[in-house]
């Protein structure tokens, strides 16, 4: 079981940006599929961003353009930049580490998910 660890959640104005950081214990971190979901209250959890073992990333169609993710291997630390933040990309984050090298934002593909960070963006 990888310990994953989000932080840089908070509370910004509508435009603005944050950078959510998840440090994970895995062992051969660089190996694995990382990911990015999200719940709103009274919403399901979804898909935001993953990025794959060769650094190949794929985006929701509602954050593409707008947030990155990329990972840094020597740090285990996988990142997710969020720009032109909108109210509703308020939720809990949720980082996730994968089972195996890839995925397409499946959430059945990630075995550890970390207790999640709060970003609130207000108009």
């Amino acid at each position: 079981q990888v310990q994953l660890v989000e932080s840089g959640g908070g509370l910004v104005q509508a435009g603005g940006s944050l950078r959510l950081s998840c440090a994970a214990s895995a062992r051969a971190f660089s190996m694995y599929a990382m990911g990015w979901f999200r719940q709103a209250p009274g919403k399901e959890r979804e898909f935001v961003a993953a990025t794959n073992w060769k650094s190949n990333t794929c985006y929701a169609d509602s954050v593409k353009g707008r947030f990155t993710i990329s990972r840094d291997n020597a740090k285990n630390t996988v990142y997710l930049q969020m720009n032109s933040l909108k109210p509703e990309d308020t939720a809990l984050y949720y980082c996730a580490a994968g089972r195996g090298r890839d995925s397409r934002g499946d959430p059945a593909d990630f075995g550890s998910w970390g207790q999640g960070t709060q970003v609130t963006v207000s108009s």
